[in-house]
C-alpha cells in the first residue's frame, strides 16, 4: 500500500471549540469485511518516519483530596494537571466528573500512612461512592494487589483522588479490574457482555507503573484498569509507565484495555493525560468493539512495542500496532476532541491510531486537535494512523503531521 504522505488539514480556519459540535463529516460507505483481529500485516509499506514530538499537558483539578505512601512515579507538586492545556472543548453531561461530596467509603483517616492498598482494595469491593483522606500532600499508595469491582455493589463506583492520589502497580501487577463476566466477581444479569452495571468513574487520580504481564483473564491487557462490561469513564485523571505484554497480535492496553460496553455506548475520557505507556498493542488504549469519545487530553510518549502485526506474520508473536490507541472490532466509533498525540511509536502500524473495522462500518473522527510526529515503522494509510472503516476519517479543525 502506497503511504499517504500528506498533511491533513481541514477547516483550519474553525477554532477547537467549533469541533466539538457535530462529529465532523461522516462517511457511511460500508467495504469489505476483513478477517478476524483486523489486517494490520497488510496495511502498507514503511517509509520515512516522522520525527517524535513533545507535549505539555494541564487542565482543571476537581473532587477531594487524598494521600499514601511513597511511591516511585508519586506526582510532585509541580506536575502539571492532566489533560491538554490548550483544549477547550466543553465536555458533555454523560463524560463529566460525578458529585462525590457525600462518599460511600472514605479511604484514610486524614493522613499518609492510614492509606493502604488494603483500605483501598477493600473500598472497591464494597462499591459506591469513594474518596481520601490522606492529607493535603500528593501522595503514592504502592498496591500490594489488585483493587477488583464486584458487579452486585453500586450500581454506581465512583473513585474520586482529589487531584492529590496516585496508585501504584509498582511495575508488577494491575491497579484496578472490573468483569461482569468475570463469576468470581459475581454474576448480576445473564448477559454479561451487555449489561448497565456497574458503572465506574475514575476522577481525579493518577495510575502509574501498572503491569498486568502474564495476565490472561480475557486476553489480557489493561497493565492499569481493565473493564469488561458495564459502562467506565475517566475524568482529570493521568497514567504514566504502564505496561502490558510485549508481545501478542490483539492484547494491549498498557494504560486501559475496554471489552464490551452497555448498548455499545462510549468509554469517555476527559481532561486527562496518558504518558510513557508500553505493551505490545495501544501503548495507552486498547479496545475491541467498543466505541472511545475523547476529549480535551493529551497522549505523549507511548509504545506499541510487539512485532508481526495482527494477524501475527509467519514466525513472529505479533503485536506492534497503534502506538497511543489500538482498536478493532465490527461497528465502533473513535471521536477524539480537542486533543493532542505527540511523540508515540509503533513498531507496525498506527504510530498514534491504529483503527481497524472488520466490516467497514466504523467511523475515526479526529476534531479540534494535534498529531504529531507519531511514527508507523511499518505502515499507515495517513501520518501516524493506520485506518480501515468507513470512507475516511474526518479531521475539522485539526492537524495531522
Amino acid at each position: 500500500m502506497v503511504r499517504v504522505r500528506v498533511r491533513l488539514v481541514v477547516f483550519m480556519i474553525c477554532c477547537a471549540l467549533a469541533a466539538c459540535g457535530d462529529d465532523g463529516e461522516r462517511v457511511a460507505d460500508g467495504g469489505d469485511s476483513g478477517g478476524a483481529g483486523g489486517r494490520g500485516g497488510t496495511g502498507g509499506t514503511g517509509g520515512e518516519l516522522h520525527t517524535a514530538g513533545t507535549g505539555g499537558a494541564g487542565g482543571a483539578e476537581a473532587g477531594s483530596g487524598g494521600s499514601g505512601a511513597a511511591g516511585s512515579s508519586a506526582p510532585s507538586d509541580d506536575w502539571p494537571a492532566p489533560g491538554n492545556p490548550d483544549g477547550k472543548c466543553e465536555i458533555p453531561s454523560d463524560a463529566r466528573a460525578e458529585d462525590t461530596s457525600k462518599p460511600s467509603h472514605v479511604v484514610g483517616t486524614g493522613n499518609a500512612a492510614s492509606c493502604t492498598s488494603d483500605a483501598f482494595v477493600a473500598a472497591v469491593a464494597q462499591g459506591g461512592i469513594i474518596t481520601f483522606d490522606c492529607g493535603p500532600s500528593p501522595v503514592t499508595i504502592p498496591m500490594s494487589a489488585t483493587a477488583k469491582v464486584r458487579n452486585d455493589t453500586g450500581p454506581e463506583i465512583v473513585l474520586d483522588g482529589g487531584g492529590l492520589v496516585t496508585l501504584s502497580g509498582g511495575g508488577q501487577r494491575r491497579i484496578l479490574y472490573m468483569n461482569t463476566c468475570d463469576e468470581a466477581q459475581v454474576f448480576t444479569t445473564s448477559h454479561c457482555q451487555d449489561q448497565d452495571h456497574p458503572r465506574l468513574t475514575v476522577q481525579n487520580l493518577s495510575f502509574v507503573d501498572g503491569d498486568s504481564t502474564g495476565e490472561t483473564i480475557e486476553g489480557g491487557g489493561g497493565g492499569a484498569i481493565f473493564v469488561r462490561g458495564g459502562r467506565v469513564k475517566v475524568v482529570n485523571s493521568r497514567f504514566s509507565g504502564n505496561t502490558c505484554d510485549p508481545t501478542g497480535p490483539d492484547l494491549g492496553g498498557a494504560a486501559i484495555r475496554v471489552l464490551s460496553q452497555s448498548r455499545g455506548l462510549p468509554v469517555y475520557i476527559s481532561d486527562s493525560t496518558f504518558e510513557g505507556g508500553s505493551c505490545s498493542n495501544g501503548g495507552a488504549l486498547s479496545s475491541i468493539g467498543v466505541s472511545w469519545e475523547i476529549y480535551n487530553s493529551v497522549f505523549r510518549g507511548n509504545e506499541a512495542i510487539g512485532y508481526g502485526a495482527n494477524p501475527a506474520k509467519a514466525g513472529t508473536p505479533g503485536g506492534g500496532n497503534g502506538g497511543a490507541i489500538y482498536a478493532d472490532g465490527d461497528l465502533f466509533t473513535i471521536r477524539i476532541v480537542s486533543s493532542t498525540m505527540e511523540g508515540n511509536h509503533a513498531r507496525e502500524g498506527g504510530g498514534a491510531i491504529f483503527f481497524v473495522s472488520n466490516d467497514r462500518t466504523g467511523s475515526l473522527a479526529i476534531e479540534g486537535s494535534r498529531l504529531s510526529g507519531n511514527p508507523s515503522d511499518g505502515f499507515e494509510t495517513y501520518p501516524g494512523i493506520f485506518f480501515l472503516g468507513a470512507g475516511e476519517p474526518a479531521t475539522p479543525g485539526s492537524s495531522v503531521d
